[in-house]
């Protein structure tokens, strides 16, 4: 038993080891080559020793064994010595093929890196100015994301952000609702305030505060700021007349809205139908959490499966838009507590997959149930098919797709019997499918989603700005 003790705490300490070198060489690569390190799907940037240990447990569900952290470490070392170009890396993929063939790393990662081993360089010549209109729930998850995402292979700068406001201690409240938040988290990194420039400096990145309250009002220019690309948090206008008036300011060219647009306006859900993205495009929308929640997973059961029509379930967060104790709201229902009550209430998403995937239209339903909890949502789609099939060919499906397909950074997959929503907060995946829910009976198919309403579906819309700024990303190993 001693013995048996003494080899776990053993490879638990040479695990520490492993983790503890690997952080500064995968920040190295970021900030020197762009290359950002992920194992399968999930970023280890910034990441803590214990993060970066329990992503390597993740293979088991994903691979049926466990990385090995040793061998993950000489890949990461021998791609320091590399001259390797702006791109994803999936250090999982690679792992987990070095395990099974062996040999020396560096000839391993030449033939496996010979895509992107050809010099450091930059995807965007100059730097890509971005504003945040808003600075919200998800307009401060944006900021993080951008502060967090500064290094050689990216070039999106976030400039400024556009509030109402301007009372006294405006500023100060701002940066530390930044700063810290209940459901995030605290932010990694360092936030000093500049008053007399009414600014924020978060990690090295200055941040202009600009007080307004239309954006007719804000003269970009004014500020150093130019050809920027504007993202308006606010909701407030979901038309092209009404959006317009952004692209209007001197100094912005390009929205996008974190809510479904209304018109002509294209939505758009990354994964799924970003290529309807064109260069012309100044106005585009970023659809909802919900809608890129379920999309992907939609899409991918249409294309193997085929879907003849079912209902979509949403078991919501609460938001900001419900009153924490009764009180009038102009919704029906909204007006009760959402810290107390289940709330049914009505959801657009299951109709607005058809704008992002035209072949479901008319096929489905969907209603929605806000719940007393922060954040994590939850979508049950009932589903009836075009043929048979069994638990095991879906759940063996969905799980191939995580890792092998277009769309591994939308739909993630989990065995956990023990899984619960505070566990998924951080996601970056649109929808995570819990395989152990799945059910299928004949043709009938009923699918539990899981997804982080805010931080999964800021992840999507961080890949939808970077899709129009030009910066898109090689993976590696390809899909």
């Amino acid at each position: 038993m001693k013995n048996s003790s003494a080899s776990h705490f053993a490879k638990w300490k040479e695990q520490q080891s492993s983790a503890e070198q690997m952080i500064p060489l995968v920040g190295r690569l970021y900030r020197d080559n762009g290359v950002t390190i992920r194992i399968f799907g999930r970023r280890i940037l910034n990441n803590s020793t214990i993060d970066i240990i329990k992503a390597h447990r993740y293979a088991l569900q994903m691979v049926g064994e466990e990385l090995d952290i040793r061998k993950s470490l000489e890949l990461v070392q021998a791609m320091i010595g590399m001259n390797l170009a702006p791109a994803r890396v999936d250090l999982g993929k690679l792992c987990h093929s070095y395990m099974q063939e062996g040999g020396a790393p560096e000839a391993f990662l030449n033939e496996q890196l010979a895509s992107i081993n050809t010099g450091k360089g930059s995807i965007l010549e100059e730097p890509q100015d971005i504003v945040l209109y808003g600075f919200g729930r998800i307009g401060r998850l944006l900021a993080r994301m951008l502060i967090e995402r500064v290094g050689a292979g990216n070039k999106m700068r976030l400039r400024a952000i556009v509030v109402r406001g301007g009372k006294e201690g405006d500023l100060r409240k701002r940066a530390s609702l930044l700063r810290r938040d209940s459901v995030h988290g605290s932010f990694n990194g360092t936030i000093k305030v500049d008053e007399e420039e009414s600014a924020i400096i978060a990690n090295g990145v200055y941040i202009k505060v600009i007080y307004a309250n239309s954006p007719s009002e804000v003269d970009y220019t004014e500020y150093g700021i130019n050809n920027a690309l504007v993202v308006d948090n606010t909701g407030m206008w979901r038309d092209e007349e009404g959006l317009g008036q952004h692209t209007q300011c001197p100094g912005a060219s390009k929205v996008i809205l974190t809510a479904p647009g209304k018109g002509s306006v294209k939505n758009i859900v990354y994964g799924v139908n970003h290529d309807d993205i064109k260069s012309s495009d100044t106005i585009l929308s970023a659809a909802s959490c919900t809608t890129n929640a379920i999309t992907p997973v939609l899409k991918a059961i249409n294309d193997e499966f085929g879907i003849n029509n079912g209902h979509v379930e949403t078991i919501h967060s609460y938001t900001n838009d419900q009153n924490l104790i009764d009180n009038y709201h102009k919704g029906d229902r909204r007006g009760r507590s959402a810290a107390l009550n289940m709330v049914l209430t009505s959801t657009g998403a299951a109709t607005a997959v058809a704008k992002c995937l035209p072949e479901m239209k008319g096929k489905l339903t969907g209603n929605a149930i806000r719940v007393p909890t922060p954040n994590v949502s939850m979508a049950i789609m009932n589903l009836n098919l075009g043929r048979e099939t069994s638990k095991n060919e879906v759940n063996d499906y969905l799980r191939s797709m995580t890792l092998n397909s277009p769309m591994q950074d939308q739909i993630d997959y989990t065995a956990s019997s023990e899984l619960v929503s505070s566990d998924l907060v951080g996601s970056s995946h649109a929808g995570v499918v819990d395989s152990l829910a799945t059910i299928v009976e004949d043709d009938r198919l009923v699918l539990y989603v899981w997804y982080d309403n805010e931080y999964g579906y800021s992840a999507q819309v961080i890949r939808m700005m970077q899709d129009v700024v030009g910066l898109k990303m090689r993976n590696v190993p390809a899909t």
